[in-house]
């Protein structure tokens, strides 16, 4: 058979990227789009270590002709981000984060002043919010509207969990704004917290924290994971990893079980997160006016729950006789440690002898067992 160099050059340039995206414009809007998430997360610094492999997930599953999401009967081989996704689909990457989560948290806090434990409750109040706003304004079925109320909570793999159950064509955007939020949370919480207390309650200093022993901090893992998956088996998956991975931690015996789960497995595992999200992220399945409600949704969950953590925090303050600083309320979304460290610049702002973040880290981890919960339910009710 004679093959002529012009030939050749034709049949490249046909089964290239290039022809693929003159047949669907979208998907350069989908690459672009992966390399304005790539500038966010490199040069602004935004949630870097999951935000870049979610946009380098997003650009590779634009890139057409690659059959790199084929599955089973789809091509003549299955793809391989495909088979990474798996461990979305089964859940498998979320509560292996929440594991490493767990190792690294310092629980203390909350041991400590077990009232955060309301805080945390209270900035749950977002993700209830919006899940109705979700379900009675703007149409979506009740699982679609669970998924995106979770965002609310401020908490990714959580987000991530629910999606996969509830709304899986609505992941990517659910993923996308739940991580974008948490790292804009120091420009999104100062406002409300400016503008929900006076100068005189940001100015409260709180007393030490007493100490915690080390037989409180191994028993309250053990405590809450029977409790709480007993309460609502739905929540396993995340409450007992998060608790397993605190138990590592604080047992004294298994340290280098700790250390892996702190880092090297968490590490690995969300670059195989972060590229599962991505990769989901498609052209057909995104670029719609449902993604552009599910982000606007989202920004609303995130910021009632913040108002709900601010507004118990003043009953606290009321109650406790001006003792409790309401500041910390607004850590009670359970982006951690991130929203622990804004209460105490906003503190410090108001009063600079004030040292809010230990304070602060109880409604925040709070934030993170109650965000689970929520999850738990909605994954009871609607899974």
């Amino acid at each position: 058979m004679e093959i002529s160099f012009f030939g050749v050059l034709g049949r490249i340039l046909s089964t290239s990227g290039f022809a693929g995206i003159a047949v669907d414009p979208r998907q350069l809007i989908m690459i672009i789009l992966g390399c304005v998430l790539l500038y966010m997360g490199i040069v602004k610094k935004y949630e870097p270590l999951l935000l870049v492999p979610i946009a380098v997930g997003v650009l590779i599953c634009n890139f057409p002709n690659t059959g790199i999401l084929n599955g089973p009967g789809e091509g003549n081989n299955i793809g391989f981000m495909w088979v990474l996704y798996q461990g979305v689909q089964y859940a498998i990457y979320p509560s292996i984060i929440f594991l490493g989560i767990g190792a690294m948290t310092d629980f203390g806090p909350l041991i400590a002043r077990p009232s955060s434990l309301i805080l945390g409750a209270a900035a749950q109040f977002g993700v209830f919010t919006a899940f109705l706003m979700a379900l009675l304004v703007f149409h979506f079925s009740p699982q679609e509207s669970a998924a995106i109320g979770i965002i609310g909570g401020a908490d990714g793999p959580t987000a991530i969990l629910v999606a996969s159950r509830l709304a899986k064509d609505y992941l990517p955007a659910i993923a996308i704004a739940a991580y974008s939020y948490m790292a804009l949370i120091p420009m999104i919480q100062p406002p409300l917290m400016r503008l929900l207390t006076t100068e005189k309650e940001r100015k409260v200093k709180m007393e030490q924290l007493r100490p915690v022993s080390k037989a409180e901090k191994i028993i309250f893992p053990i405590a809450v994971m029977i409790f709480v998956v007993l309460l609502i088996p739905d929540t396993a998956p995340l409450i007992g990893m998060l608790m397993f991975g605190n138990l590592l931690k604080e047992s004294g015996v298994t340290d280098r079980l700790s250390d892996t789960a702190q880092n090297s497995l968490t590490n690995i595992v969300t670059i195989a997160l972060g590229l599962s999200v991505g990769c989901k992220a498609t052209a057909d399945t995104f670029l719609t006016i449902r993604t552009i409600e599910i982000i606007c949704l989202g920004l609303v969950a995130f910021m009632l729950s913040t108002v709900g953590g601010l507004l118990f925090g003043k009953i606290m303050y009321k109650v406790t006789g001006g003792k409790v600083n309401p500041l910390i309320g607004s850590a009670g979304v359970s982006a951690v440690p991130m929203s622990a460290r804004v209460s105490q610049v906003e503190g410090q702002k108001a009063n600079p002898s004030n040292f809010l973040l230990m304070h602060a880290m109880g409604p925040n981890v709070a934030g993170v067992i109650g965000s689970a919960v929520a999850a738990g339910f909605f994954l009871n009710i609607f899974g």
